[in-house]
């Protein structure tokens, strides 16, 4: 596969190399990056001819969104896409009941090194516009591709009746190509699918070598509605770019034997469960047995299945983005899925060559 290719996105207008790059890890995901090396992770991104960013208020606290402006500051804006979210406002205070607690795993927050700003949800018309004021500002663009309602999880009737009717005129008034929503369950995105008119999902986590669980009923739906699925968590947060998922396999989950985040053993930005750990270790037997590292088969997998355009890796270094990049161009032979189907571990339907 070619990672520079382009390819539209759905009925946008909007074209982008398929393989983009997401920038969650370079807000300080888990362990904090320095400011020289998210910025140099996104110089060898355009150095290798990627141009698809994708951006976030909740990354770093506008962290990513700040890095990503200024590598891009110089660069012709008609040669790349750039995509953010909103439904997140950066204060220094907030009402406390839409104080964002997805971004804490067991009272610690996730994101490290960030400005003295928490997230609050907000998916008001007027929040929306706040936000995406305050993008333009972090990032030094005047103008997005493409803006996604991001992890409405709790306010779904308000996401559509604000949020969505925000960027929906933004949309008729041409100011953004494109109008999405980004989560990381399918559930709601098929609702969404069928109660409003959206022309991209940025799905996390749904659709890889290790969950197809959006396979069944949100694929095929958005097929049917012209939305184009932009893949992201391709490695499950981490567990599909270890390089021995099953090390740790079948480790007691005592406190003293769960793996930290440098292990790199984590899904769904968490800590693995053993059950996870061990399928992940099948799937990489399975990859052994065909020469085929474990990272080529998670970054290809997604991109056989037509409603799936583009995928978005996530690297923390300059370094990760020359691997994953290696890894988007290995040579899969059609065996490997062959094998995956008959050992249980990807269902028949599944798109394979």
């Amino acid at each position: 596969m070619n990672p520079t290719k382009q390819v539209n996105i759905g009925r946008t207008g909007i074209t982008v190399t398929q393989l983009g790059v997401g920038t969650n890890p370079l807000g300080g995901l888990h362990e904090a990056i320095p400011q020289s090396v998210a910025e140099a992770t996104i110089e060898k991104c355009w150095e290798l001819g990627i141009r698809f960013y994708d951006v976030a208020p909740v990354y770093g606290y506008g962290k990513a969104e700040m890095i990503v402006g200024k590598v891009l500051a110089d660069k012709p804006r008609d040669s790349y896409t750039l995509t953010t979210k909103v439904g997140r406002l950066l204060l220094e205070d907030g009402p406390t009941e839409r104080e964002d607690r997805m971004v804490l795993w067991d009272g610690v927050q996730l994101y490290k090194d960030t400005p003295p700003v928490k997230p609050y949800f907000d998916f008001s018309y007027d929040g929306v516009m706040r936000s995406i004021e305050a993008s333009q500002k972090r990032t030094g663009q005047e103008r997005f591709d493409a803006l996604y309602i991001h992890d409405p999880d709790f306010y779904p009737d308000e996401a559509l009746d604000g949020a969505f009717k925000a960027l929906d005129q933004l949309r008729r008034e041409g100011v953004i190509k494109g109008v999405g929503c980004g989560m990381n369950q399918w559930q709601m995105l098929a609702d969404f699918a069928r109660r409003a008119d959206f022309d991209l999902f940025l799905l996390a986590g749904r659709y890889t070598l290790l969950d197809q669980s959006a396979l069944a009923e949100l694929l095929p739906l958005c097929e049917e509605k012209g939305i184009a699925i932009v893949n992201g968590g391709i490695y499950n947060s981490g567990i599909l770019s270890h390089p021995d998922p099953g090390s740790i396999g079948s480790v007691s989950r005592a406190a003293d034997s769960i793996p930290t985040w440098k292990d790199n053993v984590t899904y769904n930005y968490v800590p693995a469960e053993t059950a996870i750990i061990e399928k992940a270790a099948k799937i990489k037997a399975v990859c052994d047995r065909h020469n085929v590292p474990l990272m080529a088969a998670a970054i290809q997998f997604s991109l056989h299945h037509p409603a799936i355009p583009a995928v978005l890796m996530g690297p923390r270094s300059p370094e990760q983005v020359e691997s994953n990049v290696a890894m988007f161009r290995y040579e899969i032979p059609n065996d490997l899925w062959a094998e995956l189907k008959y050992e249980g571990l990807l269902p028949e339907e599944a798109p394979t060559p």
